[in-house]
């Protein structure tokens, strides 16, 4: 079992197809945060509750709604970004998160499966996952030609 930082395949073509929709007020994205004994990578093609983490606090099955997604484009890369997550009142422990789409064109199709590197835990406290800076250079998701 491992989980792989990747951008799902099907959702690269998915993009193509023009059944993603980034922009503010498109589709809609959730997070599911998952154990070290999942496996995730680029051929997860959608949400599965197999080795997710178990319900706490505000934390349940499916994960949670991102929201505040924006795009931008800069020298010649385009970039997305959400609002950071945090789940409250929380005991869990997260090897890694799949962002998906539950928008009804590609429903709980996967678009990017995050590794922590470790597993991150909390114990009856707050568990944020945190993007990257909206930048060209960091962004959570980038496409450059």
């Amino acid at each position: 079992m491992a989980i792989t930082q990747a951008i799902a395949n099907a959702f690269k073509k998915q993009l193509l197809e023009g059944d993603q929709n980034f922009a503010s007020g498109g589709d809609k994205f959730k997070l599911a945060l998952y154990t070290s004994s999942a496996t995730l990578n680029s051929a997860t093609t959608a949400y599965t509750a197999s080795n997710e983490v178990a319900n706490s606090g505000t934390y349940a099955a499916g994960g949670g709604d991102l929201t505040g997604q924006n795009t931008s484009i800069a020298s010649g890369v385009a970039i997305v970004d959400f609002a950071d997550l945090s789940f409250t009142g929380v005991t869990l422990t997260a090897r890694g998160a799949l962002i998906y789409n539950t928008s009804s064109a590609v429903t709980d199709a996967a678009v990017a499966v995050l590794d922590f590197g470790a597993d991150k835990t909390a114990t009856s406290g707050t568990f944020t996952v945190q993007f990257p800076a909206f930048t060209t250079a960091a962004a959570i998701l980038r496409i450059s030609g």
